[in-house]
């Protein structure tokens, strides 16, 4: 059954466009309660619960209110926490023992757009099946249970604190941040009230930005998806480091003193390095995205490698499916099971913290065995799921790019899955190729694209 609203990170859209309408969040809501309430194995007469965090935009409001009334009708208790990250909401999901757990992001989307994302009582995300089975109920009418049976709703106070303290589980017990001075980017978003606390509580002298959200100015110029702010105030600052989040906190890229951007494939490169420098680690996933030179550092290794579809869900999926522990995407999202169920900037941070406090290093010498191959990647305006393998035209010069190219880089093109645009990225070892290459792929995908049906 093909997905209507679910994307591969929940349902997003522009605030007031459907689906992010506050009717359609309440029906989604009332579906997703009642699938719980079917699923789930509780006593009888004990109602099932679920835990409601967002992040910092304005329309979180709304939406909180519409999905509280939803769950309510549906029979559902409803703990809210206000804005944390969304690895925290699946953090506290678990730890709670609830049933699933909603977050109200569109991540490292602008203002105007929102989301709504769920995690399971494991603090993952949901299966396919699950989220199948929502739309097929969100269509349905909404029968409001009997007012006896309502759902209630309260706030839990301390949500902020425990994942804290949680974050700070993760790093290990035997070390700390004395000495160093950090510089932490929030993008006026969800973390701003967590992550300046989780490293100055390990003993770091922290220099925290993007923490004065307005509701509008959520990743705005700043954060993980425009970190030349992070790499000046790291400058001006003279730190040691610097992290930046996103909107809704489960990326992390990295700047060392000299201003140097550090994306998800070197991060998760450090953090294998370190783990594999004392213990046998059986494989790491990444996704189509990786960059091939990481895939041959951890070949050199002794690693096996293997690509999984872009998508922090997928990565879980294939990890889950091979009993791996460690995977990430070059974005930032970052996963190593045996410290959270989920991608965590901040955590993911503290793994790269401790390499370095192991290694006694610098995070550029830490990472000076892994050089990413030139890549390029161009947003092309599309339909939405677009399948660019319709176009004759396209595949043609996709063909010819790959054999000008053969054995010294690759070609990846793919729909996005959070918004309506192909994205069409060439990677290799000659930079000038590289850009040449997908420049060329760009113009020929605007182009068979402007002509719709006749390109086809």
């Amino acid at each position: 059954m093909a997905r209507k609203y679910f994307g591969t990170d929940g349902v997003r859209g522009r605030v007031g466009v459907a689906p992010i309408t506050p009717d359609f969040v309440m029906r989604l809501g009332y579906a997703a309660g009642r699938v719980l309430t079917e699923e789930s194995a509780l006593p009888q007469g004990e109602r099932p619960a679920v835990l409601i965090g967002k992040d910092t935009r304005l329309s979180g409001y709304m939406l909180e209110s519409a999905l509280e009334a939803g769950f309510s009708a549906a029979g559902v208790d409803v703990c809210l926490v206000g804005p944390l990250p969304t690895p925290a909401i699946a953090y506290l999901t678990r730890a709670l023992r609830l049933q699933a757990g909603v977050v109200i992001s569109a991540s490292h989307n602008p203002y105007a757009d929102n989301g709504i994302k769920f995690f399971s009582a494991q603090g993952t995300k949901l299966p396919d099946a699950v989220e199948l089975a929502i739309e097929a109920r969100v269509e349905a009418p909404l029968e409001c249970v009997a007012s006896a049976d309502l759902g209630r709703a309260k706030r839990i106070e301390d949500a902020r604190g425990r994942y804290i303290e949680f974050c700070k589980s993760t790093f290990p017990a035997d070390l700390d941040l004395r000495g160093m001075k950090i510089v932490v980017d929030c993008a006026h978003g969800a973390a701003y009230q967590t992550a300046p606390s989780v490293f100055h509580e390990l003993g770091a002298e922290v220099i925290a930005i993007g923490v004065q959200p307005n509701g509008l100015n959520i990743n705005e110029d700043c954060g993980a998806t425009a970190p030349a702010a992070l790499a000046e105030a790291v400058r001006a600052h003279r730190a040691d480091l610097g992290l930046a989040l996103d909107g809704d906190a489960d990326r992390i890229q990295m700047v060392d003193a000299e201003g140097a951007l550090y994306d998800g494939d070197q991060l998760l490169y450090a953090i294998v390095k370190q783990r594999a420098a004392s213990e046998a680690v059986a494989g790491v996933v990444g996704t189509l995205m990786s960059n091939l030179a990481l895939e041959h550092a951890f070949s050199d290794m002794g690693i096996p490698f293997v690509r999984a579809a872009v998508g922090d869900r997928y990565v879980l999926e294939t990890l889950r499916a091979k009993g791996w522990i460690y995977g990430g995407e070059s974005s930032g999202h970052i996963l190593a099971l045996d410290r959270h169920s989920t991608g965590d900037g901040t955590v993911a941070a503290l793994q790269v913290l401790a390499a370095m406090r192991l290694q006694g290093c610098s995070l550029r010498q830490l990472l000076a065995g892994l050089q990413l191959y030139p890549q390029k990647m161009i947003n092309v305006p599309a339909p939405r799921g677009c399948r660019w393998q319709d176009y004759p035209g396209l595949v043609e010069r996709v063909r010819v790019v790959e054999a000008r190219m053969a054995g010294k880089g690759r070609v990846l093109l793919r729909a996005s899955g959070t918004e309506p645009l192909l994205r069409v990225m060439v990677e290799g070892r000659e930079r000038r190729e590289v850009e040449v290459a997908a420049l060329e792929l760009a113009e020929t995908a605007r182009q068979v694209l402007a002509a719709g049906e006749e390109g086809k």
